[in-house]
């Protein structure tokens, strides 16, 4: 969510809201149709930079495993992540996994 919208007010399913500005929000979203309702969902390799951002929250090995998992796939490229990593001031964390799967 922008740092200025206000949470919503749900009694379930349980949420946990992070919040983002500027170009952390912005980049790397696609609008999808669901139900024919447009929704914005974020990429791939956005996703995986925002796992290594929230990696104490959700765990490193969350992140690790989304990194193999989409690289496997050749779903990212390596440009990608580290262009996505350096949005969310994560590319220094991300630089030894990715430089391991380069190898």
């Amino acid at each position: 969510m922008d740092h200025k919208a206000r949470a919503p007010k749900l009694s379930y399913p349980p949420l946990r809201i992070v919040r983002f500005s500027g170009p952390a929000l912005t980049e790397g979203t696609e609008v999808h149709p669901i139900e024919g309702v447009a929704v914005q969902v974020t990429n791939v390799a956005k996703t995986i930079a925002d796992c290594f951002k929230f990696r104490n929250k959700i765990g490193l090995d969350v992140a690790l495993e989304a990194l193999k998992e989409a690289w496997r796939a050749k779903r990212v490229t390596m440009d990608e992540l580290w262009h996505y990593g350096q949005i969310c001031r994560v590319h220094n964390v991300m630089r030894p996994y990715l430089e391991g799967l380069s190898t």
